[in-house]
């Protein structure tokens, strides 16, 4: 069985190898034919570690957006649909112990007789958006807690929270939103008690926050998605293709005793206190679009997209299931999808494109640093139930600590945290770098895991995001501007 040291030590150490042949993807970002063409219930990412006396779970949507997409900037989705952040709990069972759902209402762009000289502004004849009071700029939510069958609206439709609208520019700022002489867009919709859109969940409850915000992932993605040109193999700079890109963020900060069912988790490993963490969103069956641009929606809510621990849609999933994969809940996984965790196709798309063949992508060390084992590619191929040690952290905070009598036995595709030790290292949680541009490198960590069982890393060498994160609540840093807004790098030459 791996050992802690070893294996993260190989993980981390991708960042510093410059000349190594590998196939990686991005967390979910597009993953799947159907979310595609639905972005605004596509999971992008999910985070959850343990911060002081709470849990932090940041999931993430509609990923790839650039700042400067006007006029229609994005939001979340309302009609018909609804978003959900699912936490189990304990060594056995994947069933939600705890659920939070949240539901969106857009205003509509008011509608006047454009022609008539008396219609006041903001009656849906502006060109600009921001002053017409509707759309994204005019968002709300409801939060309903749900604990087994029990629900409680704990973000109320009597005082439902804002979503904080778009990060448009100066003007905007000064004229459409208001703002004090001085105030940036931080300061007026999070950081100022005054004007914050962080809401409180009630008294021991926690809070919530729902908006854009910066996406703090990195990777190279179009170098992987070339059938893994990496330009640490082939030349060239890599690129972080999320550079100055938004995402739609749902931030929560659960107490510690409130994920575990009511009582503070002990100290130290425990079985019964790590919980599992997904996220969703759900769309009703049937919509009904109208010639006006209004919809209705009808019948049972469908799961159309989840997202537990990253790249397992994208990274071990096959084409024909990926769909399929994001209708079903986690407890589902072993039954339905056990197949892929254990005999990961990529390995064999990877031989096929010639990564574990000697030199490699000009690698002058032959099959990839010894990454093939004694046994052989079969070995890569079949049988990984060391695959399922790491997602159940079979050996963390220490060798073998949830073994024996303390081990996790579920197997599915959640972010496991153990509520009892300080959040660290990935896969126990999975943190962002509070105040740094960094993060544990989830692609070069799991698909050292994937390909190689961690006998040798594979970076992309794209190691930070483009803007440190934020020190507190809700920790992703501000969306960047539309005015100022960047693209990610001109075209090579």
């Amino acid at each position: 069985m791996m050992k802690r040291v070893s294996w993260m030590s190989a993980a981390l150490a991708a960042v510093a190898i410059s000349s190594i042949s590998g196939v990686a993807a991005a967390s979910s970002h597009s993953e799947a034919p159907g979310t595609a063409s639905d972005p605004d219930v596509d999971n992008a990412d999910l985070w959850a570690w343990v911060k002081g006396s709470n849990l932090i779970v940041l999931a993430t949507y509609n990923g790839l957006q650039p700042a400067y997409a006007a006029p229609n900037w994005k939001k979340f989705a309302d009609t018909g649909a609804i978003y959900e952040i699912h936490i189990a709990r304990g060594a056995d069972s994947l069933d939600d112990k705890l659920t939070y759902r949240i539901e969106f209402t857009t205003a509509d762009y008011p509608k006047v007789d454009v022609a008539d000289p008396a219609a006041p502004l903001g009656g849906g004849k502006e060109f600009f958006a921001q002053i017409s009071g509707g759309g994204a700029f005019n968002q709300t939510y409801t939060v309903t807690k749900v604990v087994g069958n029990t629900s409680t609206q704990v973000v109320t439709s009597a005082s439902p929270g804002k979503v904080p609208p778009p990060n448009v520019g100066p003007r905007t700022n000064a004229i459409a939103y208001g703002f004090a002489a001085g105030k940036t867009y931080e300061q007026h919709w999070v950081e100022d008690a005054a004007t914050s859109t962080i809401k409180s969940m009630g008294a021991g409850q926690g809070r919530v926050f729902a908006g854009p915000r910066d996406d703090p992932f990195f990777v190279d993605l179009g170098a992987v998605f070339d059938l893994a040109g990496l330009r640490t193999v082939i030349g060239g700079t890599p690129r972080n293709s999320t550079d100055y890109t938004n995402v739609m963020q749902i931030a929560l900060e659960i107490p510690l005793t409130v994920a575990n069912g009511g009582a503070a988790p002990p100290n130290g490993p425990s079985a019964a206190s790590t919980v599992g963490v997904w996220a969703s969103a759900s769309r009703r069956k049937v919509t009904i679009q109208y010639n006006n641009g209004k919809e209705e929606a009808f019948g049972p809510y469908r799961q159309v997209s989840r997202l537990g621990l990253p790249l397992i849609n994208e990274a071990v999933i096959g084409l024909q299931d990926k769909d399929k994969w994001n209708s079903r809940r986690p407890k589902d996984d072993l039954g339905m999808f056990g197949a892929y965790f254990l005999n990961p196709i990529i390995v064999r798309d990877a031989e096929a494109i010639g990564f574990y063949a000697a030199a490699a992508g000009g690698n002058p060390a032959g099959p990839l640093f010894g990454c093939v084992p004694a046994g052989g590619i079969d070995t890569l191929k079949y049988g990984r139930a060391d695959i399922i040690d790491v997602i159940n952290i079979k050996d963390f905070p220490t060798p073998g600590a949830h073994a024996g009598a303390n081990k996790i036995n579920s197997i599915g595709d959640v972010l496991r945290v153990d509520l009892g030790v300080a959040t660290s290292d990935f896969p126990n949680g999975r943190r962002l770098n509070e105040g740094q541009p960094t993060e544990p490198d989830v692609v070069d960590i799991e698909l050292s895991l994937l390909l190689c069982k961690f006998a040798a890393a594979v970076p992309d060498g794209v190691s930070q995001a483009e803007t440190p994160n934020k020190t507190t609540f809700p920790y992703q840093a501000p969306p960047w501007e539309s005015f100022s807004g960047g693209v990610t790098a001109p075209p090579e030459p």
